[in-house]
């Protein structure tokens, strides 16, 4: 009878096929747990018996000092729309201890992608004993990352990128000439400032780069070597004064009035007339601060305060003002005005020709008369004239924070004869620049107080250390508040179709108080008067209650022209935006008609 099993096999052979399942486990378990001990062996000896070990072989390849870029801060206008911004943005490095065996490919390739010099990256790519060298800075991330990309497929590694915010200026021309522009970044990383408030202000607003210090081996970071981070520290947001769209408007007027009268240039300002603070300060010809390198670098500047030039008639106001103010004449005072006037060694006379003319002060502002002015003028006691003209600012830079101003040019001393005394009395013989003029008007229009002129708000700190702003402004009183009101009165005559020269200034609704200015040139070959001119309108609104004092300037030309007829209907239209822009409604009253003749 033969032998079976439970499960039908002959050999009996059942135990020893179950047990070799259990058999491989426990051999896997012991290979795993050999592994296991290798790895925990070498973290003991990397971790605890032996940590410099790797570190030391680390540093035989090299320590690696990365620059960490603090993010420079905004330049904004009024109401913080920005002027200049950073954004994302990449630096190209190499690592000369990889690149130096291909580096005369790769430096052509480079050269063939990127706006880098070949001679300058051939020799980074070369550097001796450096592991971290710049090839360029401030690239846009998508193209940083694609060249370095295609480099490593053409079989050139040894580059990578690090984080390098890029400057950027998303309104182009609008307010270049307050702006400024950064260029190629320094040999360090730092920022190349060039231009405008970026370089007055660079420091403000460069912050304190950072630094990360780390080591290499192979091309690669060793995740165990000495790394080390010193946080980068931003810099400073700038806000200014200025308003981007009255900016803008300004920069097309301004374009429009200079090539409409075929001038050489134009200067336009928009001021605040209770704060001083600049809402427009534009220039024509200017420049675009993202391509400023298209342009010829004469116009990277801000002409309203680099530029000098005699005013002309618009110095007038202030010339009258300060008479009344010293007692030594009204509005109403009469004058008989001849058509001619000889003072020493040559005749003064007006820019028409009449007889005499029976002219109040009124009159004479109105109809802008430098025999009549002269002759008013001459009631002042010595000196009293160039002591009003100090306080309204002239002679003086206004030290808004734009670099290169000029403080002008008003005669003293032996220099003050009185054939010069004559000639400033209407605004020749001395010079200006058209931000301390706008601050001298605005005087008027605030009341008899002159308030510094402002650019920024708040308060800043320049390269120099000297804190500017808002909050660091000033007043003084120039004239009285009574003066200034009776000379408001004889300006809106100025607009007056019937009695002044600059009915084209007017700004429909409202009353505007103003005055015309046109100068003889000097000549730069001859440093004499050439026979080109300077026209100008200078004034505000409403003139019952002033908000905004508005200073246009053409520098030659088409000849005939007059600061009614050009700068004055330029006056106009930024008044009239402005009023506007700020809701500013009309007084409701009607001009004044103070008699312009007797």
């Amino acid at each position: 009878m033969s032998r079976s099993t439970a499960d039908g096999d002959p050999d009996g052979r059942v135990g020893t096929l179950r047990a070799s399942p259990h058999r491989r486990m426990g051999i896997g378990f012991l290979l795993i747990a050999m592994v296991l001990s290798v790895f925990a062996a070498r973290l003991v000896q990397l971790q605890a018996v032996d940590p410099g070990s790797y570190a030391q072989l680390a540093a035989a390849e090299g320590t690696v000092q990365v620059m960490l870029p603090a993010a420079r801060g905004e330049i904004t206008d009024r109401n913080g729309d920005p002027l200049a911004e950073s954004v994302d943005g990449t630096m190209i490095v190499a690592d000369p201890h990889v690149t130096s065996d291909h580096a005369t490919e790769l430096a052509r390739f480079l050269t063939r992608r990127l706006d880098v010099d070949y001679a300058d990256t051939l020799a980074a790519l070369r550097a001796e004993d450096s592991r971290f060298q710049y090839i360029a800075r401030q690239v846009p991330t998508s193209k940083a990352e694609d060249v370095v990309a295609d480099a490593g497929d053409e079989g050139y590694p040894g580059l990578f990128t690090e984080n390098d915010p890029l400057r950027i200026y998303p309104n182009g021309d609008v307010a270049a000439n307050v702006v400024g522009f950064l260029g190629t970044p320094e040999a360090d990383g730092s920022a190349h400032a060039l231009a405008g408030l970026e370089d007055r202000f660079n420091e403000y607003l460069s912050g304190t780069d950072g630094e990360a210090r780390y080591q290499m081996g192979a091309g690669n970071q060793i995740p165990l070597g000495d790394h080390t981070v010193t946080p980068a520290v931003d810099g400073h947001d700038l806000r200014t004064t200025i308003d981007r769209d009255l900016q803008w408007y300004a920069q097309r007027v301004l374009q429009q009035t200079v090539e409409g009268a075929k001038g050489e240039s134009g200067i336009a300002v928009v001021m605040d007339s209770r704060t001083g603070q600049l809402l427009a300060l534009a220039d024509y010809p200017t420049y675009d601060a993202a391509d400023p390198q298209e342009y010829d670098s004469s116009l990277y500047k801000s002409s309203a305060l680099t530029d000098v030039y005699e005013p002309g008639s618009v110095e007038k106001a202030l010339t009258l003002s300060s008479l009344i103010d010293a007692g030594l004449a009204t509005p109403r005072t009469r004058l008989k005005v001849p058509g001619k006037l000889y003072r020493q060694d040559r005749p003064i006379g007006d820019y028409w020709d009449h007889d005499t003319l029976r002219l109040t002060l009124a009159g004479v502002l109105a109809k802008s008369s430098n025999v009549g002015t002269v002759l008013a003028a001459d009631e002042f006691k010595p000196g009293q004239l160039r002591k009003y003209l100090t306080a309204y600012g002239l002679g003086k830079r206004t030290g808004v924070g734009l670099g290169g101003e000029t403080r002008g040019i008003l005669p003293r001393g032996a220099a003050w004869t009185d054939q010069v005394d004559d000639r400033i009395s209407f605004g020749q013989s001395l010079s200006v620049n058209a931000v301390q003029m706008a601050a001298a008007i605005n005087a008027i229009a605030n009341g008899g107080v002159r308030v510094d002129p402002s650019l920024v708000m708040g308060s800043a700190t320049l390269d120099n250390g000297t804190t500017i702003g808002t909050g660091q402004t000033t007043e003084r009183r120039v004239i009285s508040e009574r003066a200034a009101h009776q000379t408001m009165l004889m300006m809106e005559r100025v607009v007056d179709p019937d009695a002044g020269v600059a009915p084209r200034a007017a700004v429909a609704g409202y009353r505007v108080a103003g005055k015309t200015g046109t100068a003889q040139r000097v000549g730069d070959e001859c440093a004499c008067y050439d026979g080109s001119t300077t026209v100008s309108f200078a004034g505000f609104a409403p003139a019952d209650d002033p908000r905004f004092t508005v200073y246009v300037v053409v520098h030659d030309p088409v000849a005939g022209s007059g600061g009614g007829s050009v700068a004055g209907p330029a006056f106009s239209q930024l008044m009239s935006y402005a009023l506007r822009r700020y809701g500013v409604p009309p007084t409701g009253k009607k001009p004044n008609q103070i008699p312009v003749e007797w």
